[in-house]
């Protein structure tokens, strides 16, 4: 049986999304995260990364959501969440499935650690770094996000899922960008049809199951 090796609060919230959407059975092996919101090194054990998610199946090891998602429909899918191939939607679908981690990621990555580094630094040492961090905020990492978010708004506006009229894995591997955005970047400020969507899957029955399963999720709620 595949095995999920899921992290609190982390991205492998969505591969038990994904599996819930297709009626898949699986099994999960919890991880709880350490005071430093770390992996424990318990992953190692799994994969040499410690990362989350990973999953076990007929022997294979599968790392890196893109990859996940992309194993667990090609496995399981049976045509299910993926357009038709040599389509325009199937082109978007390959964009955004990797997008989200490729491109998306990286400034709401950067924008939660420039926010962090004045609160974790020495308190001699904490204006000049709430400085730094302001500033690169300020020149950087804000200017990026709004562009990204930007982004997201028109696509969205053009159909109502990432690929095209139907609900894919994109969508899926598009909902940690997006709520990440909406915790941390202001995406309800000027991003109707973004909220939009975080609401169509929030709304989403497996969505629910998931997080029944996979225990808080602070970010996606």
């Amino acid at each position: 049986m595949l095995t999920v090796h899921h992290l609190n609060n982390s991205r492998s919230q969505r591969v038990l999304w994904l599996l819930e959407e297709l009626g898949v059975d699986y099994e999960i092996v919890r991880y709880q995260r350490q005071p430093d919101m770390r992996a424990p090194k318990e992953l190692r054990d799994i994969h040499p990364l410690g990362k989350s998610p990973v999953i076990t199946d007929n022997g294979n090891t599968i790392a890196e959501s893109g990859a996940v998602c992309e194993y667990i429909i090609g496995t399981y899918g049976n045509g299910r969440l993926i357009p038709p191939p040599n389509t325009p939607e199937r082109l978007r679908y390959t964009y955004w499935l990797h997008y989200a981690e490729g491109s998306a990621m990286s400034p709401l990555l950067l924008k939660l650690l420039f926010t962090l580094m004045p609160k974790r630094t020495p308190a001699l040492l904490r204006p000049l770094v709430r400085k730094v961090s302001n500033q690169a905020l300020t020149t950087l990492v804000n200017p990026q996000l709004k562009q990204h978010m930007d982004y997201w708004e028109a696509e969205l506006g053009k159909s109502e899922w990432f690929a095209g009229s139907e609900f894919t894995g994109a969508d899926i591997q598009m909902s940690f960008p997006l709520e990440a955005a909406a915790a941390r970047a202001g995406l309800e400020q000027g991003h109707p049809s973004a909220m939009a969507f975080l609401e169509r899957i929030h709304s989403r029955p497996a969505y629910a199951r998931a997080l029944e399963k996979g225990g808080p999720y602070v970010i996606g709620r």
